[in-house]
C-alpha cells in the first residue's frame, strides 16, 4: 500500500505546504495532494491556496513523489477548463500526476453560493465527473473519483477510474477492493497504536493508497507504517 499526504494549503502563503512536500519526498512518502476548496469546510473567511498553480510549482520542486488533486471538484470552473488545467499539469508532472475528481456535496454549497457559482443537481455533477474521468483515462492520466455513493462508485468503474473512499471504514474499502482498485483518504489517528492498527487494517482491506491530512511532519506516518509492516 502506498502512502500519501494532503498538504497544508489552508494558509495565506505556501511556505508550510512547500516544506511539507519537500519533507514528504525526502522521507519516501509516495504522494502529495492538494484540496480544491475556496476555504476550509465550515470555516469561511480562512484562506486557501489554489491547487493548480501550486501543483505546477511542486512539479519543478520534486522529482519522484506523485502529485495530484484530492479532489478537483466539478462546478468551480467550466468542465473544459478543469480538463485543460489537469492536462496542463500532466505536461508538467508527467506520469506522476494523479487527477482526483469529485462531485462535491451539500457541504460545498456555501462556498459556491458565496462566489455566485451554481450547485448543480447530484445527477448532473456525477455525469460531469464521469465524462471528465473517461477523457482523462483515455489520455493515460491516472484518475481517481471520490465518493462513497454506489452510483458514483459505479460511474467511476465504468469510466476506468480508481475509487477514492474518504473516511470509509476498512470493511467498506474491502468490499470495493474485491472488484475495483480502491484508495482511501482521511485523518491519521493521533495515538501511535491506533495509527498502526488503522494502517494495518487499510492494507489488509486491499487499499492501494492511504492518504492522510498532513500530520505536522512525516514522522508519525512513517512510524505507523513501520509498525504496521508496510515497507518504506
Amino acid at each position: 500500500m502506498r502512502l500519501g499526504v494532503v498538504l497544508p494549503t489552508f494558509s495565506h502563503d505556501a511556505s508550510a505546504a512547500r516544506r511539507a512536500a519537500q519533507e514528504a519526498e525526502e522521507a519516501g512518502i509516495d504522494g502529495c495532494f492538494c484540496y480544491d476548496h475556496l476555504w476550509p469546510l465550515g470555516e469561511p473567511g480562512r484562506p486557501a491556496i489554489a491547487p493548480f498553480p501550486f501543483l505546477g510549482l511542486l512539479a519543478a520542486m520534486t522529482r519522484t513523489v506523485a502529485l495530484g488533486t484530492l479532489v478537483a471538484r466539478v462546478g468551480l470552473v467550466a468542465d473544459e477548463v478543469l480538463f485543460s488545467q489537469l492536462m496542463t499539469l500532466r505536461s508538467l508532472i508527467g506520469e506522476r500526476l494523479i487527477a482526483g475528481l469529485g462531485t462535491g456535496d451539500q457541504m460545498s454549497v456555501p462556498e459556491q453560493r458565496a462566489y455566485g457559482l451554481r450547485h448543480a443537481p447530484a445527477s448532473e455533477r456525477r455525469a460531469a465527473v464521469g465524462a471528465l474521468a473517461r477523457r482523462l483515462v483515455g489520455e493515460g492520466v491516472a484518475t481517481w473519483v471520490g465518493g462513497r455513493d454506489p452510483r458514483t462508485i459505479s460511474m467511476a468503474r465504468h469510466a476506468g477510474a480508481v475509487v477514492n473512499l474518504w473516511a470509509a471504514p476498512a470493511e467498506e474499502v474491502a468490499a470495493i477492493a474485491r472488484f475495483s482498485e480502491a484508495t482511501w483518504g482521511g485523518s491519521l489517528p493521533a495515538d501511535p497504536d491506533a495509527a498502526q492498527r488503522h494502517l494495518a487494517g487499510l492494507a489488509a482491506a486491499g487499499a492501494s493508497w492511504a492518504v492522510f491530512g498532513w500530520p505536522g511532519s512525516a514522522a508519525p506516518l512513517l512510524a505507523a507504517a513501520r509498525a504496521a509492516g508496510i515497507a518504506r
